[in-house]
């Protein structure tokens, strides 16, 4: 019998973490929960906030890993390009996701849903949604990549029921 365990790779995406500014607690974060239930991680990296680099990072983690988590750049900022270079990277059109507009304009019901706020629901044409509980803006995974927002105190809430995903 040829047991082979799933690998992951994780994505850092921000200047911040580049600049020394935040520390990266995600990346550990993850590999905790996945390593206790049976997954390895065999590769973290961390990127700028530039397009062509995540579309790189993520096309060669796409040839070698079995899924890809990537955390950051999904926030209302100019630089939160994360979900244009997924699109980008799977050849999939960048979209508004209804359901995560709604969900916007229900939180944001006593306060304006800005354009950039907006900017949240904006995510790949076949991306289904990420639950969160904290801040309501999803994250979102398309085919075996995992789209995650940099917070950690956002992130673990989100990350704790997509481990459920993994765990059914």
């Amino acid at each position: 019998m040829n047991f082979s365990r799933k690998n992951f790779g994780i994505i850092i995406i921000g200047n911040e973490i580049l600049s020394g500014k935040t520390i990266d607690t995600n990346s550990n974060y993850i590999c905790k929960q996945l390593n206790a239930i049976g997954m390895v991680c065999k590769e973290i990296n961390v990127v700028r906030d530039s397009e062509k680099d995540i579309v790189e990072k993520i096309n060669t983690f796409r040839k070698k890993y079995d899924y890809i988590f990537t955390t950051g750049g999904i926030g209302p900022t100019h630089d939160d390009i994360t979900a244009k270079a997924v699109s980008k990277a799977l050849n999939d059109p960048l979209v508004l996701n209804n359901v995560a507009k709604k969900r916007l304009e229900k939180h944001y019901s006593d306060d304006v849903l800005t354009k950039a706020r907006l900017k949240m629901a904006y995510m790949p044409s076949k991306a289904l949604l990420i639950d969160n509980p904290v801040s309501v803006a999803p994250g979102f995974y398309v085919k075996n990549i995992y789209v995650l927002p940099g917070v950690p105190n956002i992130l673990k809430p989100m990350f704790k029921e997509l481990l459920k995903k993994f765990t059914a």
